[in-house]
């Protein structure tokens, strides 16, 4: 089967759609849309699938063979995110911003060095920029296919922001954090160089609205850049 290519600088897409539950599944609407967007297809054409190592991806079989394109899925709280991506892995997570035990937490689970910076961070952004690290971590996990098994949460990661920063030991793997909404924290691994590309669904069954600029919405916003 043959992976899509693309000439020139490759692109991430993120769709940031709700997740109210029910059926059909929002994610998956949002995964077959996203697929027949990039492929040029409609969507009752694209196929869900995995790979070999668990990875979900999308597929469009015909008479020529079948096309085949990189996608990753988080959800928080009334929120889902589709990642996907025409030359290759993609890795991303999605958190909100919640009260929580942020250094107790990065002592239990997380390298010397990180459990270092976040105790040097303002106390007031220290929950944010543990959840930077946590979604780092399992976008990379997601990008290489293994979540965060064989000490995922363990890894170390690079200083959280944009630009989208190599990952210790398994380059030329980046990760990033594209700026969502105040309250939300994103993620998005993917092999350099490469795009990010945010936008917001516009409701399920509708066709996806892409922002500009911050000026029109905070949510979604489009960062360019490696």
């Amino acid at each position: 089967m043959a992976q899509l290519t693309v000439s020139g600088r490759d692109t991430v897409h993120v769709w940031v759609g709700r997740d109210a539950g029910g059926q059909p599944d929002p994610a998956a609407v949002l995964v077959r849309r996203a697929g027949a967007l990039l492929l040029g297809r409609v969507a009752t054409e694209v196929v869900l699938t995995h790979d070999r190592d668990g990875r979900p991806i999308v597929r469009v079989d015909d008479a020529t063979g079948s096309v085949e394109l990189a996608v990753s899925v988080s959800r928080t709280a009334g929120l889902v995110v589709v990642a996907a991506r025409r030359a290759g892995t993609v890795g991303v997570d999605v958190e909100r911003v919640r009260p929580l035990p942020a250094l107790a937490l990065a002592r239990r689970w997380f390298p010397p060095a990180e459990r270092a910076w976040l105790g040097d961070r303002p106390e007031a952004s220290r929950t944010a920029d543990f959840l930077r690290l946590w979604t780092a971590k399992e976008a990379v996990g997601k990008a290489l296919g293994r979540g965060l098994r064989d000490g995922g949460l363990r890894r170390l990661m690079p200083p959280p922001g944009l630009p989208m920063r190599p990952v210790p030991g398994v380059e030329p793997l980046r990760v990033g954090h594209p700026r969502l909404d105040e309250g939300l924290v994103l993620a998005v691994a993917a092999p350099a160089p490469v795009d990010v590309e945010v936008v917001q669904w516009a409701g399920h069954g509708a066709t996806a609205e892409r922002s500009a600029s911050v000026e029109r919405t905070s949510l979604p916003v489009v960062v360019r850049g490696n």
